[in-house]
């Protein structure tokens, strides 16, 4: 399926947290928080100015983002949950070293 965001929303995909702790205790589902780190799978055109002109979005398909933990819209596509979210509420781009 075919998903293209509006204006300056940005479609991500949680990318999932470990189960383990360092000291090698499994957290079941129930005591894990949802992650508040995604992946960019598609983004909005941008946003237009009062003037008319087109402010296009720092975020780009494929980056490894932070967002709010509770910032926008869970859906799903395919069958997989998602997030929309405005590209304010994204924290952070982590760039790998």
């Amino acid at each position: 399926m075919k998903f293209k965001p509006m204006y300056d929303r940005v479609l991500l995909k949680r990318i999932d947290s470990e189960e383990k702790t360092k000291g090698g205790i499994i957290i079941p589902d129930s005591g894990r928080e949802k992650p508040m780190e995604a992946k960019v799978i598609a983004v909005g055109p941008g946003n237009h100015d009062k003037s008319g002109k087109l402010h296009k979005l720092d975020i780009k398909k494929g980056d490894r983002v932070l967002f709010g933990k509770y910032s926008g819209n869970e859906i799903k596509l395919d069958g997989k949950e998602h997030i929309i979210v405005r590209e304010d509420e994204i924290l952070a781009v982590i760039e790998e070293s």
